[in-house]
Order: C-alpha cells, then sequence, then structure tokens
C-alpha cells in the first residue's frame, strides 16, 4: 500500500477502534461484550496455534539440545573416563595380586635352596630368536646375568640363559627339544638325563636300565660343573609313565614339568649357586595319604538255647537257624552291622565249647 494521506486516516482510524474495544473489554469483565468473539476467535485458531507449536517445539527442543550439548558431552567423557580407569585399577589388582603370589613363591623356592637370585619378568615368548620355546626377559648383563645360567620360579625349573643383552636375555625353556639337563631322582639318587619334548612330558634317561621307577617319583637337577648351566636340587618334575625295561642299559621315564611353560610371568636368574647341594630340600612336601577308617567289629555271644546276643543284649541270630535269617524269622544276615562271618564263626566257636 502506498503512503498517502487516505491510508494514514485508515491507519489512525483502526487504532482508534481498538483502544475503544479494549476498554469496553476491560470496563464489561466478564460481562465484555466482546468476549463471545473472543471464543469464536480461540475456537478457529486454536488448532492452528497447537499445530505450529507442535511443529516448532521440536526445533526448540534441538536448539536446546545443541546448546546443552557440550556440557552433556563433557559429563559423559568424565563418566566414561572414571570407568575405564576403574576397570584399570581393578584388573591391575588382581594382576598385581597373581604377582605378589608369585614372588613369594619364587623366593621361598630360592631360600630353600638358597640360591641367590636376580628376579625379572617375562616380556616375550615365541620362536623369534630362533629356537622352539623360548622367552625373553627384562634383565641382562646390565644386572649381572650371564650366558648359561639357570632360571627358576616357584614351581621348579624354567631353563637356562642362552643369550644376554645390555637389558634383556633370552631363555631357552626346559620342554624344548634341544633342552638336556641331568636329574635326580628323590630318595633313590638314580641318575638321568631328561630331554623336552614340548607340549608333551618330559623324557628322561636312566641310566641305569634296572632302576626302580614308580608313576608319583619326583626328580630334581643334578647340578653341572661350577654350576652351569645348572645348579643342584632344582625341582623338575613328577614321573607320570614308565616304559619297560627290557633288558635295554637304560630306562626311559616320562616326567610332567612342575612348571607350567604356558603361563610364565615372573622368574628368578640364579645369579649366585648355593654352597651346598640342597638335595631334596627345595621339593615341596607331599601329602600324606588318608589313614583308612577301621571297620567296625561285634560282638555276639552264644545262649544256651542257641541265640546269639550282641553287646547291647539284643538278639541277632540264632545258630540253629539257616544263615541270612534272625530269631524273628525276617532275612537278615546279621542285624546292627553284625558280619555273616563273625556271626557264623562266634556260633561255632560256642559249639565246639560245649561239646
Amino acid at each position: 500500500m502506498r503512503d498517502t494521506r487516505e491510508s494514514r486516516l485508515l491507519l489512525v482510524l483502526l487504532i482508534a477502534i481498538a483502544f475503544a474495544l479494549i476498554t469496553v473489554d476491560i470496563r464489561g469483565g466478564e460481562e465484555s461484550p466482546v468476549d463471545g468473539a473472543r471464543q469464536a476467535a480461540a475456537t478457529v485458531l486454536g488448532p492452528v496455534e497447537n499445530g505450529v507449536a507442535a511443529a516448532v517445539d521440536p526445533v526448540g527442543n534441538a536448539i536446546g539440545a545443541v546448546r546443552d550439548s557440550g556440557d552433556r558431552h563433557d559429563r559423559i567423557a568424565a563418566l566414561e573416563h572414571e570407568n575405564a580407569a576403574l576397570k584399570t585399577r581393578l584388573g591391575s589388582d588382581d594382576r598385581n595380586s597373581s604377582k605378589v603370589r608369585q614372588l613369594d613363591s619364587m623366593l621361598k623356592t630360592a631360600g630353600a635352596g638358597q640360591y641367590g637370585i636376580k628376579g625379572a619378568q617375562v616380556i616375550a615368548i615365541g620362536a623369534a630368536q630362533g629356537f622352539s620355546w623360548t622367552i625373553t626377559i627384562d634383565a641382562g648383563a646390565n644386572d649381572g646375568l650371564k650366558r648359561d645360567m639357570t632360571v627358576l620360579n616357584g614351581k621348579g625349573l624354567v631353563g637356562r640363559v642362552t643369550t644376554v643383552g645390555p637389558n634383556t636375555a633370552t631363555v631357552l625353556l626346559a620342554n624344548d627339544p634341544d633342552f638336556t639337563v641331568g636329574t635326580r631322582m628323590e630318595k633313590t639318587d638314580e641318575l638321568g638325563f631328561a630331554t623336552g619334548q614340548g607340549s608333551r612330558p618330559l623324557s628322561v634317561q636312566f641310566l641305569n636300565g634296572k632302576a626302580e621307577v614308580k608313576k608319583g617319583d619326583r626328580l630334581v637337577t643334578f647340578g653341572s660343573s661350577k654350576d652351569k648351566p645348572f645348579v643342584p636340587g632344582v625341582p623338575v618334575g613328577e614321573v607320570v609313565r614308565v616304559d619297560p625295561s627290557g633288558g635295554d642299559l637304560t630306562r626311559t621315564v616320562y616326567v610332567r614339568p612342575f612348571v607350567g611353560f604356558t603361563k610364565l610371568d615372573i622368574v628368578g636368574v640364579v645369579v649366585q649357586a648355593p654352597r651346598d647341594d640342597p638335595r631334596d630340600a627345595v621339593l615341596p612336601e607331599q601329602a600324606k595319604p588318608a589313614k583308612p577308617k577301621p571297620t567296625p567289629t561285634v560282638t555276639v555271644t552264644v545262649q544256651p538255647n542257641g541265640d546269639l546276643v550282641d553287646g547291647s543284649g539284643k538278639v541277632v541270630g540264632n545258630v540253629n537257624e539257616k544263615p541270612g535269617t534272625d530269631a524273628s524269622g525276617d532275612t537278615d544276615a546279621v542285624a546292627d552291622g553284625a558280619e555273616d562271618g563273625d556271626a557264623d564263626t562266634a556260633a561255632g566257636d560256642a559249639a565246639n565249647e560245649q561239646e
């Protein structure tokens, strides 16, 4: 619309009418003459307003979400960080507990054999160094390690050091096919040579083809000249199978190692050999077999009428009846724990005495 005199007069007139209607509406209160028009407008325009609100609210919510998303993201990130920290701490606590147990067991073994050891942790495994069964530990020449030193843990013999670097060393495990160690059997002192067979038990050849060996016998290292590569008395394993000698000059047995080579973590390198051979002192104490439970016995006496009476005065049978029946005729070889053999023996003894 162009700005003309007529348009300006129309605008002033509409404003005057609007003020007049507002004045009438305010003075009329609840009985305002324009109330009907207001309700009609609400009836017509209400659905339109709701529709507009429904369409606009998601946009408003999205705007609010975008405005608050930064704070929420930071909070979620903080919670995720806390959860990760808790999981790490729980995992490290379990691992630390396992390491403490391994270290404690290894120190007990070293103490029993009077071995001077240098503790180390396994940091790599596999054939990267050229052997089938090897580990790499985080100790080397700077820690006093040298080639051909004995390696053990809390269970027994782990292997021997083959390569030494400034801060690391390679250990050939006792189950490697290229590994051989002299052994001595507990108590009998029979000597032999144990050879690794990978995941299978060690193969041990005894020098005495007639050596008396049985399942469950245990072996320790015999020791080497000047204690290299092996110190004496380190537990090796337990016999699980014995091959017949067949008249051979040597005898072969199979020994399950005490050490689990697939789950090594904390090990000790013997840097100082014991002054004296510990013999069997490093072997763990064997559990004593359970004593057999005594078999209860019942004493019976024979009465003049032939009744068999136990210690409590109860009649448990009669010498004149067939075995397997009691005085009442019920089939019951022996009542209250008395055995057939006991009753028959007692009856026979009584009959002999009467004769």
